[in-house]
């Protein structure tokens, strides 16, 4: 450190008057070792530029000052002074001074529960994106479904006129349930291979209807205008509060081994038909439909003709050639048995899904029962509505599929359904006028 220097340290006002106190009279000449940033010229009063910062801190003489209102100050510890007391001159109450401070202070903790808000948001709106249109359209599906009724007369014929143009005009001559006198005579009465046609399997479909039964109900034959509604296994049916509508149908069309028990307010009690194969089929069938219910056997490969006859004649059961093990013990009534024309199962393939009957890839694509339940009520009834159709989106991976069970569309894969298909084909059927929906599609 120099002789004759002090340290300049806290306000530029006491360092200006320490460096005056201190500094000789006379200019100090030091010697050539000192530092370069310590030498003082004598008469220029100019400092190099390492001290020039400091030396602006020195008063200047009276020559060179400005008034008050325009001096400003040059030293950077003065002009940090003036702008802490500019921004000191705020009184601490001030609301807006407060609210500056807390912002400053806490912007960090303020942005991250701003984000955190945002993602919960998000969240939320994705994992409940059909619940906020659920409760409003169940609140609503009441009155919607009793203007229906009244505002929408069953034309008889309607359904068939508008089948004809989507089928065509043979598929009319086609029964619904397979007979027996169909098969007696004739050897190979189909030109397809199950699931489209009965080639191959005449001799065990044989035995099987030898034991069922093939006729539609006097109840159902006797309406001069049937109106039928499919019910779907849908989620959308969960708190749909469609009981009561779906009951007041002349048919009610269910699939597989969708439950009744439990879940009447939403999807009825009445079952009049119920499509299955012998992997869906429910364990305990008489809990979950009526006493004079249609059991409607969807054929889709031999092994289900042989599933079906040990059980109605109670032989050996098989076990192998089922990707799912089906009930061993059935208790139900032969005659409220049907087997279902495996050519609605062609058409459907053929003409609503643009499907070849001749596939050669291993996992050949078919319809769902429910498409094929939606083709078989526009050959059977006047007036078709249906409800519970629909699956979620291939990106929502938690959304269930059903009303029932807590599975996902991970476990249809493998299946050979093209649910995507399949809601287009119901989306141009709804377009059309085809159908009505009781739900949103």
């Amino acid at each position: 450190m120099v002789p004759g220097l002090l340290p300049v340290r806290r306000s530029c006002r006491a360092r200006a008057s320490r460096v005056q106190m201190h500094l000789p009279s006379t200019p100090l000449l030091f010697p050539p070792s000192a530092p370069e940033a310590l030498w003082l010229p004598q008469q220029t009063g100019v400092l190099p530029r390492p001290l020039q910062k400091r030396s602006s801190c020195l008063p200047q003489p009276a020559s060179e000052r400005k008034s008050p209102q325009s001096q400003s100050p040059t030293c950077p510890a003065i002009r940090l002074l003036v702008a802490r007391g500019s921004r000191d001159d705020s009184s601490p109450q001030d609301p807006c001074h407060l609210l500056r401070n807390m912002i400053s202070k806490s912007r960090w903790k303020f942005l991250a529960m701003l984000a955190l808000v945002l993602v919960v948001m998000v969240w939320y709106s994705i994992s409940r994106e059909d619940r906020y249109f659920e409760l409003s359209f169940s609140s609503a599906v009441g009155s919607l479904c009793s203007r229906k009724e009244k505002t929408e007369p069953c034309v008889q014929g309607e359904a068939r006129r508008i089948v004809s143009v989507i089928f065509g005009n043979h598929s009319q001559s086609h029964p619904i349930f397979l007979q027996l006198k169909d098969y007696f005579w004739v050897k190979t009465p189909s030109i397809y291979e199950l699931p489209f046609g009965t080639k191959g399997s005449e001799d065990l479909l044989l035995r099987v209807l030898a034991i069922t039964s093939y006729s539609i109900p006097e109840s159902i034959q006797s309406l001069q205008c049937r109106r039928c509604v499919v019910v779907g296994n849908g989620h959308r049916l969960r708190n749909s509060s469609l009981g009561s509508a779906i009951d007041k149908y002349d048919v009610v069309i269910r699939l597989n081994n969708a439950p009744v028990a439990g879940y009447e307010s939403d999807v009825g009690s009445k079952t009049t038909m119920r499509l299955f194969y012998p992997e869906s089929a429910h364990f305990n069938p008489k809990v979950e439909n009526n006493p004079d219910t249609l059991l409607v056997l969807v054929a889709f490969k031999a092994m289900d003709f042989h599933w079906i006859e040990t059980i109605l004649s109670d032989k050996r059961r098989v076990q192998k050639g089922f990707w799912k093990h089906p009930p061993l013990i059935w208790d139900v009534n032969p005659k409220q048995v049907r087997i279902l024309n495996p050519f609605f199962m062609e058409i459907t393939a053929n003409k609503l899904l643009r499907q070849p009957v001749y596939q050669l890839r291993k996992v050949k694509q078919k319809p769902t029962t429910g498409l094929l339940a939606i083709t078989m009520a526009l050959h059977l009834c006047d007036l078709v509505h249906i409800a519970g159709f629909g699956y979620p989106s291939t990106l929502d991976k938690k959304q269930t599929i059903h009303y029932y069970e807590q599975i996902t569309l991970k476990s249809m894969t493998g299946s050979g359904h093209n649910v995507s298909q399949e809601a287009m084909a119901i989306k141009r059927m709804l377009q059309m006028g085809v159908l009505k929906n009781l739900t949103y599609f």
